[in-house]
């Protein structure tokens, strides 16, 4: 009989479950310049913000990057696909402006497929397309509500599952989502946000154990503070005090490690920007 599942800890990240007779996590791998060259990556909701910062990151440690979000033209909120595109060419960088609504399925399998055909495959993948509603669950529209698990949720399940076969075929790779510290915020109450946030934190540390085998590193990453993004302003996400700001910059070097790891390093995990890089 099989012994049960234990629990294991790895390079600052909560517990996460390692089955029997597989191997432990390795230590983290630095995130050096070039390292990621030669790889591909898809980071869906790359026109600003976190996005925009892990994928001029990744272009900046070699990878060919697709910048993907609905965001082709300037809106109400600035930052679209074509400007983040055009910042890593001017630094000498690959990138491929992908249009990508991560709600619609089909729009996903297109943006999939316009990026292997550029690039040849897929390597990695960096899930941060969200939308933000902290308001308190009794005052929450329904609309609002579905609109969180829409993007946040389902748009992760649908860029997920779409890329896995591209990474399995080139022989493993890393799958990264964004999601959020408020997921651990218990005694300040419930919103729609951080309820989908925490549903792609379980999405992502149980295929973890499912993709182990195909050599796929699975991993959630979080700010450890706030960072303000064009969307946190948007939304009216109030004035923060300067000593609780993370720059976004600082998850882009904290997403550069997990997009190096496959599944014989970090996997299973979830990450605090500021914790994971301390510890490289």
């Amino acid at each position: 009989m099989n012994e049960p599942a234990g629990p294991a800890q790895d390079a600052g990240g909560r517990s996460e479950t390692v089955e029997p007779g597989a191997p432990s996590p390795a230590g983290p791998a630095r995130a050096t310049a070039g390292s990621l060259a030669g790889r591909v990556v898809f980071v869906a909701g790359a026109s600003r913000g976190i996005g925009a910062a892990i994928a001029v990151n990744l272009a900046e440690q070699g990878a060919a990057v697709a910048v993907a979000a609905r965001s082709e033209d300037t809106g109400r909120v600035p930052g679209t696909i074509h400007e983040v595109a055009a910042r890593i060419h001017a630094a000498g960088g690959r990138a491929l402006a992908v249009p990508c609504d991560v709600t619609d399925e089909k729009s996903v399998r297109a943006a999939i497929a316009a990026t292997v055909a550029e690039f040849g495959g897929i390597d990695i993948l960096v899930a941060n397309a969200g939308v933000l509603w902290l308001g308190p669950v009794e005052t929450t529209p329904l609309k609002r509500w579905q609109l969180c698990l829409d993007v946040n949720l389902t748009g992760v399940f649908l860029v997920t599952r779409e890329v896995i076969p591209h990474i399995r075929a080139r022989g493993g790779g890393s799958l990264v989502a964004i999601t959020t510290t408020g997921v651990e915020m218990t005694d300040r109450g419930s919103n729609a946000y951080w309820v989908s946030k925490a549903a792609v934190e379980r999405l992502y540390t149980g295929l973890a154990t499912d993709l182990r085998p195909d050599n796929i590193a699975v991993n959630c990453l979080s700010p450890s503070r706030v960072v303000l993004t064009e969307g946190w302003q948007a939304a009216g996400g109030g004035d923060i005090p300067a000593e609780m700001v993370e720059p976004p910059e600082t998850m882009g070097r904290a997403a550069a490690l997990l997009a190096s790891q496959d599944g014989t390093g970090i996997t299973g995990t979830v990450q605090r920007s500021e914790a994971l890089l301390a510890t490289t």
